[in-house]
């Protein structure tokens, strides 16, 4: 009797630990939650493929995420606490052991919303990764756009100054550029400043544990302040916050909003900790101009894998932009850009090589905007990591940014143009 008793105990024990153990086919090991205008995204990492279902809810505005074979675990119940109160688009999560093998995730929403949820498969640090993308149901950049083109209008008109001087000194140049620029091309000229990585892919790291979004961010947001500063430009960025931009998602942004310029800012690592100096790059089509180059163009062009892009998303701006093989004026003009910029920023720096150097960056697919991707510094080089913290230095990289910006578009005046030219 009592070894029937323990032979029960003994498969019961065993049925347990079996449902248990599928119960948790999947381990959940972390989640993120990255809030900002443009979209929210949330991310669950596991330790095996993620299967799921979704369901959207009216009334009031609700998100379903079904997850299965998975159990609930201090990893998901913490996932509620990571949703910011100022978050545009998520009020609040709930999150429970829906069915014994399937957790259930809700998502009370603010506001009606466009949603993506899709799966990415292991890369880099990250495990499998099952991604919610919360979206507005306006496109933020077309937003962005009726923003600024309503405060153009109610700006006043500046008054014509004198233009510049047949050969005009670098000091000149920065003084007068903006009137001369007023005079030939009575519009705004857009600049768009593209901050490189952010939110699932933090970039290059230093040995003091900085990361590159941050640092290109920080930049970013101090050459807009910069430009804004101008009679005669606006900066936008292709992102304000700490989250994911795909590479050819950059490109649409600068296109739809007719940016007259591309500036992608970086501060990349390499292999040796001693690889220092600033480096500016342009598109090629026909391989990279040095071994350097093609390494940092392959490192950046990853950044779609590790920050995570789903298949489904292809903007019909992007093919085309992708396919358009008529680039040979515009990389030209982006190598005198590079040129100018690179002038002001070796008065600060060390340079890397001393002239502009080429690679098939993605970023800078543009076909018909000057598009230029700032290496900074090496974010691996103990020295330039601490320089590149520095606030003060950080502005002075800004200030040589837009001086090159000045410089090129004092020898190369901005051509009018209309909505049509990038649709």
């Amino acid at each position: 009797m009592v070894r029937l008793l323990f032979a029960k105990l003994v498969l019961v024990a065993m049925l347990l630990s079996a449902s248990t153990s599928a119960l948790a086919a999947n381990l959940v090991t972390a989640t993120r939650v990255w809030p900002a205008e443009d979209y929210t995204r949330m991310t669950f990492e596991g330790s095996a493929a993620f299967k799921y279902q979704t369901l959207s809810l009216k009334e009031p505005e609700r998100l379903v995420l079904d997850i299965e074979d998975i159990s609930l675990n201090e990893v998901l119940n913490a996932l509620p606490t990571q949703i910011l109160a100022d978050d545009p688009y998520i009020q609040q999560v709930r999150i429970g052991q829906y069915q014994p093998n399937v957790v259930r995730v809700v998502v009370d929403l603010k506001k009606e919303v466009n949603f993506n949820v899709f799966s990415l498969s292991p890369v880099g640090e990250y495990k499998h990764r099952l991604v919610l993308d919360i979206l507005p149901l306006k496109d933020p950049v077309m937003a962005m756009l009726d923003k600024l083109d309503k405060n153009l209008k109610t700006q006043p008109i500046a008054e014509e100054q004198p233009s510049l001087k047949e050969n005009p000194t670098q000091k000149e140049i920065e003084k007068e550029t903006p009137a001369a620029n007023k005079k030939q091309d009575d519009r705004i000229i857009t600049i768009a400043i593209d901050a490189g990585h952010g939110g699932e892919d933090p970039g290059a790291g230093g040995a003091s544990g900085s990361r590159e979004k941050d640092i290109t961010l920080a930049i970013a947001k101090k050459l807009k302040t910069y430009v804004d500063a101008e009679p005669n430009m606006r900066g936008v960025l292709t992102r304000d916050g700490d989250y994911f931009v795909s590479l050819g998602g950059r490109v649409v942004k600068a296109r739809k909003l007719r940016a007259d310029l591309f500036i992608s800012i970086h501060a990349d690592s390499f292999t040796k900790s001693s690889a220092r100096g600033s480096s500016v790059f342009a598109l090629s089509e026909r391989g990279a101009t040095s071994a350097t180059a093609r390494y940092l163009a392959q490192k950046e062009n990853q950044s779609d894998l590790i920050g995570g892009v789903s298949l489904k998303d292809k903007d019909p701006i992007l093919a085309k932009t992708l396919l358009d093989l008529s680039q040979a004026a515009t990389i030209n003009d982006s190598l005198k850009l590079g040129k100018a910029v690179l002038d002001y920023v070796e008065e600060i720096n060390v340079l890397h090589k001393k002239h502009v150097e080429q690679a098939g960056f993605a970023v800078l697919k543009s076909p018909d905007i000057p598009s230029i991707l700032v290496e900074t510094a090496f974010i691996s080089n103990p020295e330039e990591e601490r320089k590149l913290n520095d606030n003060n230095h950080q502005h002075q990289l800004a200030k040589s940014i837009l001086a090159g910006i000045k410089k090129y578009f004092a020898a190369n005046p901005a051509l009018a143009r209309t909505v049509a030219d990038n649709d």
